[in-house]
């Protein structure tokens, strides 16, 4: 089934959609008192069609991030002719999909098992740079949600920077759905802390992709370096 755009929603113009998320972030970054360059959008583009990604492009959106391995090889081959995009995977890994993340992807935000970790590096091919990953740290407890508690985080930034073809940017979360922004902060707090410890130590880790359209101020404010939204972008789709 293809998903196509809802009726209502025809007319939704992406670069005005995009311009607004900016505008958004902007003002977060402001009562922060944070640079603007300090948070990078991501376009959550899975399920949209190549058309909406090329319109986006055009608009000066470059970072793109895919669920799907299919679909992202997909649509890494389709606008190969786009060489400064950058794509980022952000959903779960299986092992056998390993291998065409690691020879399409310039990013990986999922990263949280040694095997997943071991098989990247290997398959990544030599004429490509080290691929940027990001740990993955389930900061909820939610048995549902992938990720490493904070707990082992150290074994596996050791892991991951002893792996010749991985570059280790940064730490990524999703966490359970909060409304009241206090406790979206508090939920971020021990993550943040561990992110500027690993930040201190190491100058290359300089990612923190944590925030959605849900809590986007609480995540910058907490020191988000990376925010990923969808359908603010896109616009909401459905399958018929």
């Amino acid at each position: 089934m293809k998903p196509t755009v809802l009726k209502d929603e025809v007319f939704v113009s992406i670069p005005e959609n995009l311009l607004k998320v900016h505008q958004e972030i902007s003002e977060c970054v402001e009562l922060c008192h944070r640079q603007l360059n300090d948070v990078r959008l991501l376009a959550v583009s899975k399920t949209k069609p190549i058309e909406d990604l090329e319109i986006a492009y055009m608009a000066g959106q470059r970072l793109f991030g895919e669920n799907y391995v299919q679909e992202a090889v997909e649509k890494h081959q389709a606008l190969s002719h786009l060489q400064d995009i950058e794509w980022h995977f952000i959903g779960p890994i299986q092992s056998n999909k390993s291998r065409q993340i690691a020879e399409t992807m310039d990013w990986v935000h999922t990263v949280d098992r040694e095997k997943i970790a071991r098989r990247l590096s290997e398959q990544r091919p030599d004429h490509l740079s080290p691929l940027n990953v990001l740990i993955q740290v389930n900061i909820s407890h939610e048995e549902s949600k992938s990720g490493i508690a904070l707990a082992d985080l150290d074994n596996m930034v050791t892991l991951v920077k002893s792996l010749p073809h991985l570059k280790l940017r940064g730490l990524m979360a999703i966490p359970a759905p909060q409304e009241d922004e206090l406790l979206q902060r508090e939920v971020y707090a021990p993550l943040s802390k561990a992110f500027s410890l690993l930040r201190a130590e190491d100058p290359e880790i300089d990612t923190l992709s944590i925030g959605m359209s849900g809590d986007l101020s609480a995540a910058i404010a907490s020191g988000s370096t990376m925010v990923r939204v969808g359908t603010a972008i896109f616009g909401a789709r459905q399958y018929t």
